[in-house]
């Protein structure tokens, strides 16, 4: 019985077919792209072929999709990867014009880009050659990446897929960011489509406000493309723009009505439910959305003083610099603590207590159950807490203290499970810092550390952007294959949330 395999592993290929099945339908729509826009449309056809006959033959494994927590593991990780493999094909195929010159399209830069959109991280290799050169069917098809795995793709197949419906806890559990998704409704099934839900509403509303600054003329960069555009990279905290300079290229208008909806996107999209029902301080009540807008605020506020005060934003003074300061320091910090990853400046050329201010950001993450990366602001204040649990009992040995969260005990095997995630994440990060800088130096590139450490925080936390050589204006091109790859495992490990993948490689999870 020892060497007994205790995973149907066909249940759960099984079912990442099924998912595959279901990507022809998106893939429909950068294909009538290129059809209206006379742009080449074969790229997009060709993925539609692949990925229906191959989830087809998966989907043929097994017909009676019986799913415990380890076929869920499996499955999660498996549709993950599978869905970015099958994303390759279209910026492997499609005529990237002037690019084939600076050896863009091959396989470790697609893959590159496709997990980077799946995975809402938003680091890119476009950079060097401009997104601008690129047709608009690929780059719609880039930004649809990012807006299908911010809410998540298997939570969407809970919503859509009758047979996901028994074991869908465990799946959305699984793929969801932060330590568990809130049952909103009695059935899963019903859970997943009030998600999905919000966040298409949510997409909508910013598209119409942001098209409306073009029709306003406030912002007459604002075509419907771009509009559509960073709609469906806003909301999932992706951070893809059409535009090379990201956010900075467009006006003022356009970077206050982005900010809200980043903050929206890092927060917990249950809250959103309550006020649909009726409840309009379920927000205010929550003590995470409390500290997850507390915590930006005070950062906000010490980015805004460093920048007016210093030489970081060259030019600016009075009421104007006031204004400025606060733009750039507000946006920057709620885009790098929800991951979202765009930019309003090019804060490179920021002075050094800035760009770490931002560095420290990329740990945070947005809310538990939100499109957001990194460790997640209930796990830093459920971390909080434990601290100042420990400090008490320390002085009182015999004190009975358990840590609360919103006025509910948590049992202790969540408390450590929150500590072993936390210590786990940090020391992959410094793991991934050290094979990039030892990569790197083997090919001969000059790397800074902060811009390896920037970049690892950037690529496992799902934020994007660094600094120096991978910073807001800059790309990712000049790694190696290697270190690309390796960036590629710590998006997908990272936007897992690591438990589900690193499982999968123990003995136990496939034996015991």
């Amino acid at each position: 019985m020892n060497g007994y395999v205790r995973v149907d592993w066909r249940a759960s290929l099984s079912l990442t077919g099924r998912v595959l099945l279901y990507l022809a339908v998106p893939l429909s729509i950068p294909l009538v792209t290129a059809v209206i826009y006379g742009e080449g449309w074969i790229p997009f056809l060709v993925t539609i072929g692949v990925t229906t006959l191959a989830g087809f033959a998966l989907s043929q494994l097994d017909d009676d999709h019986d799913l415990g927590a380890r076929e869920g593991f499996l499955m999660v990780a498996a549709t993950w990867l599978a869905v970015a493999l099958v994303g390759t094909i279209p910026y492997l195929l499609a005529d990237h014009g002037t690019a084939s010159t600076l050896s863009w399209p091959n396989v470790p830069n697609a893959l590159f880009e496709s997990m980077s959109g799946f995975t809402t991280t938003g680091a890119t290799v476009m950079g060097q050659i401009g997104v601008e050169h690129h047709s608009h069917a690929l780059l719609l098809w880039r930004q649809l990446t990012q807006w299908l795995g911010g809410m998540g793709i298997v939570v969407l197949a809970v919503a859509i897929l009758p047979e996901l419906s028994v074991g869908g806890a465990q799946l959305m559990d699984a793929e969801a960011p932060g330590p568990g998704i809130e049952k909103l409704t009695p059935r899963i099934a019903e859970t997943a489509r009030v998600l999905w839900i919000a966040y298409f509403a949510f997409t909508v509303l910013e598209i119409l406000l942001l098209y409306g600054l073009q029709l306003t003329g406030l912002a007459q960069e604002m075509t419907l493309f771009n509009a559509i555009s960073h709609g469906l990279t806003t909301l999932p905290t992706g951070g893809f723009s059409p535009e090379a300079y990201s956010i900075q290229a467009f006006s003022a208008a356009v970077q206050w009505v982005i900010i809200p909806f980043m903050v929206v996107a890092g927060t917990n999209f249950a809250l959103f439910w309550g006020l649909v029902r009726g409840e309009p301080l379920s927000l205010l009540e929550d003590e995470e959305f409390r500290f997850y807008t507390g915590v930006m605020a005070t950062l906000t506020a010490v980015l805004t003083v460093v920048l007016f005060v210093g030489p970081s934003l060259p030019g600016t003074a009075g009421l104007a610099g006031i204004e400025e300061s606060l733009r750039h320091g507000l946006f920057q910090v709620v885009s790098i603590v929800t991951t979202t990853g765009y930019a309003s400046f090019d804060f490179n050329n920021w002075t050094t207590t800035g760009q770490y201010l931002l560095l420290f950001g990329m740990f945070l993450g947005g809310s538990a159950g939100s499109t957001g990366g990194a460790i997640k602001m209930v796990r830093w204040l459920v971390i909080a807490k434990s601290i100042k649990r420990e400090l008490f009992t320390t002085v009182h040995p015999e004190a009975v203290s358990p840590v609360r969260l919103g006025g509910r005990a948590l049992d202790e095997s969540a408390v450590r499970g929150i500590h072993t995630f936390t210590l786990l994440y940090i020391a992959l990060f410094f793991l991934g810092v050290v094979v990039l800088m030892l990569d790197a130096g083997r090919v001969g590139m000059e790397l800074q550390v902060l811009d390896g450490l920037s970049a690892i925080a950037a690529t496992i936390g799902n934020v994007g952007p660094g600094f120096g050589v991978v910073g807001p204006m800059e790309h990712y091109l000049p790694f190696p294959w290697t270190s690309k790859l390796w960036m590629v495992f710590l998006m997908w490990i990272g936007r897992l949330e690591i438990f589900p993948v690193l499982v999968l490689l123990t003995r136990a999870y496939w034996r015991s």
